[in-house]
């Protein structure tokens, strides 16, 4: 046979490979069937099941669409075998079994096209057979439905809060990627810029008061647009919307239903949560997501996931079954010597995020979350896990970490790590980081509560705060590291902060012994809701103060949504259970607390508007350092314990522009004080701009450099020409 016989031969043979093809509406698109690997098997078709198959793609994970068929790729060291399951919709057994075949198999890839599959028309799961030797880690087992770890949508739990779903298998559909992006170009936000608005998509619009047609979905969110807009954030974080079980530990506690709310146990890392949708989308799953991402950026709003790859919702030896511990149990998690599993997340397993088959799955992940999404950030949930070894051993230089701050495709996503996890390892700081890694600033929020409340001692800590926590990062390694935080999820809101001196998780059902008791919180006088006057103008004031200064904050500031109008959990500072109004977004206060709404709007604006605020933009200006740090004189910025005034004053001038100089005045003193303003240049003065004392809407000229800042209150000066 000479060699044009041979290229015929293999022409041929590639045709009936991907034969018959035929351009349907499950088909991939042509510019993604050519980007697929053109490996020629010689190997005949099959017939399983009455399926024609054929050796499919064996680098392309997951279940995919291909003209004629679906390609299905799996992989398992320890697996002897493996089952394809196909079941027609919400059917609990399957119309037909089909086993790769052995020579379908390379290394430790299991790889097949099926033809003539609709994708409408079907769904799917694995069984994986192997040995069983629990000590060692190994439990496969050949009766368990399998959920593919690469499954791009989950079915079995579409409707939230269904608690027949339990009754259910985790199945997979594969789904058609043809969302149109239009010509949308992400914000590409300068990190220092971000003004980071943390949300529960569920909660956010759930309760009626939110006035939206599609209320605890993606669609609901969307409906917020608007208002998100007039509020001035540009990043929502989104708590986790990958695929979870919020039936986990459903229980009723005194006639309420609690569920796992929060969404931190994972149930798949590629595909969303399908019951934050309106509407059934029926492999098309992700559009409702896909169009929020698109909108949201083309009005300047980037989106951040909160991702969780520090342990999933199987659990330990006593959960569930549906997944990885099927598929490689003794790599995908942390096992101890015996086999049973380390619990650094405090949920019961812990991911093995270092070894090299964990490490190119959550690769794998942010790429697609980033390529099909178009997300834009993630926020690593106890992401110190993801710098251990397989033993649990910190890891000087973790391999994931690095990977993640030098991939290509994840090059202008921005990433953000919870440097701590359940076990104590606390890294606030000493993240590796490759000058790529921000940080939840934990000290910032703690040194600031304590700051705010009026302890003594902790003016100093509060300046270093302040202007970007230097005494933790090293600026000149690690610029914008800082994300500065007062209130999250986790803990009290901004209101309960200070309404409440105790936590009140009684609802949870623990008998108030969960949740944090380190707040660092004041009631300003009386516990919980009062109609005392006085004390609700303190509380007011102590939210402006609060807020204030972290506008005025070097770093990346993050609140939690619903602060701008004093939502409030009635003092629970853990309802990770409470999908009522407890956790839900209470918009009838928005009008009963414009005042605080319009303040928010106002120090966003501020923060925007001077970017000395926001960076270093020069090494000063006026004759001014950067940053300078002033007690009730100025110049004195030595800080004794009893001192409860703080004076930062900030100063730069970017070429061709004005010169920026900002005076943040804090007083967490029960006393008013007199304080002398830095005297200014010939032809410049001092203009007060915000006084939280007078609900911040006070704009005045100084006669004179010194002034009285009163008790408990935050005013802001802006150095302008005369």
């Amino acid at each position: 046979m000479d060699n044009k016989e041979k290229e015929n031969q293999l022409k041929g043979i590639e045709t009936r490979r991907m034969a018959p093809v035929e351009e349907k509406a499950d088909a991939m698109p042509v510019q993604q069937l050519n980007l697929l690997p053109r490996t020629i098997h010689l190997v005949p078709m099959k017939t399983l099941s009455g399926f024609e198959v054929r050796p499919g793609f064996y680098e392309i994970n997951g279940a995919t669409a291909i003209p004629g068929g679906v390609n299905f790729t799996v992989h398992s060291l320890g697996a002897t075998s493996i089952e394809l399951l196909l079941f027609h919709r919400a059917e609990e057994e399957p119309f037909a079994v089909l086993p790769f075949p052995h020579n379908y198999r390379v290394g430790n890839v299991f790889s097949m096209i099926v033809f003539k599959l609709n994708i409408e028309e079907f769904e799917y799961a694995y069984r994986v057979y192997g040995p069983y030797e629990p000590e060692k880690g190994i439990i496969f087992d050949g009766t368990k439905y399998l959920l593919d770890p690469y499954a791009k949508a989950v079915t079995g739990q579409s409707r939230w809060g269904d608690s027949s779903s339990r009754k259910h298998q985790y199945k997979a559909r594969v789904v058609k990627d043809d969302f149109d992006w239009k010509d949308m170009v992400p914000p590409l936000l300068p990190i220092e810029d971000s003004i980071i608005y943390e949300l529960h998509v569920r909660g956010f619009t759930k309760d009626k008061s939110s006035g939206v047609n599609n209320p605890g979905t993606f669609a609901g969110l969307m409906e917020k647009l608007p208002y998100l807009v007039e509020l001035g954030v540009n990043v929502v974080e989104l708590m986790p919307i990958f695929e979870f079980d919020e039936m986990q530990d459903y229980r009723v506690v005194d006639g309420q239903e609690l569920y796992n709310y929060w969404g931190y146990n994972t149930v798949s890392f590629f595909a969303p949560n399908t019951s934050y949708t309106a509407s059934k989308e029926y492999n098309r799953e992700g559009n409702e997501l896909k169009n929020l991402i698109r909108e949201f950026n083309a009005h300047g709003i980037e989106v951040y996931l909160d991702v969780v790859f520090n342990h999933t919702a199987e659990g330990n030896e006593h959960g569930p079954f549906f997944s990885f511990k099927g598929f490689d149990n003794n790599i995908y998690y942390m096992l101890t010597p015996d086999g049973y599993y380390y619990n650094f997340s405090g949920c019961g397993n812990t991911l093995n995020c270092n070894h090299p088959i964990v490490h190119q799955m959550i690769l794998d992940c942010l790429r697609y979350w980033v390529t099909t999404y178009r997300v834009n950030g993630f926020r690593f949930d106890l992401a110190s896990i993801l710098g251990r070894n397989e033993d649990g051993t910190p890891m000087n230089k973790p391999p994931l970490l690095e990977a993640l701050a030098f991939d290509p495709i994840l090059g202008d996503v921005k990433l953000i790590a919870e440097a701590w996890d359940a076990d104590g390892l606390y890294q606030v700081g000493t993240f590796p980081s490759w000058n790529r890694w921000a940080e939840w600033n934990g000290r910032y929020r703690d040194d600031m509560r304590h700051y705010l409340k009026g302890d003594e001692g902790y003016a100093q800590a509060a300046s270093l705060r302040i202007v970007g926590s230097r005494d933790i990062y090293d600026v000149s390694t690690r610029t914008n590291a800082s994300v500065n935080f007062i209130t999250c999820h986790d803990g009290f809101t901004l209101y309960d902060l200070f309404s409440y001196n105790t936590k009140h998780n009684e609802k949870n059902g623990w008998n108030n012994t969960d949740g944090a008791g380190d707040n660092n919180s004041w009631n300003c006088g009386v516990e919980g809701e009062t109609e005392d006057k006085q004390v609700m103008a303190l509380r007011y004031r102590m939210i402006r103060n609060a807020f204030a200064l972290l506008m005025c904050s070097r770093g990346i500031p993050m609140f939690l949504a619903g602060d701008e109008f004093c939502n409030t959990q009635f003092g629970n500072n853990n309802a990770y259970c409470q999908d009522n109004i407890t956790s839900w977004l209470d918009w009838s206060l928005l009008e009963k607390n414009r005042h605080i709404f319009e303040f928010f709007k106002k120090m966003i604006r501020f923060r925007k508007t001077y970017r000395v605020l926001r960076a270093n933009i020069s090494d000063g200006a006026c004759g001014f350092p950067d940053v300078s740090f002033h007690g009730v004189k100025p110049w004195h910025g030595h800080f004794v314990s009893h001192e409860r005034y703080v004076g930062v004053m900030f100063a730069g001038q970017e070429k061709g522009k004005k010169a920026q100089v900002i005076y943040v005045a804090s007083n967490a003193y029960w006393e008013k004080i007199e304080v002398l303003l830095p005297s200014l240049p010939e032809k410049m003065r001092w203009e007060l701009l915000a006084d939280t004392w007078e609900d911040g809407h006070s704009v005045c000229r100084l006669k004179r450099d010194s002034f009285f800042i009163r008790p408990r209150s935050v005013m802001i000066f802006v150095a302008v020409e005369i």
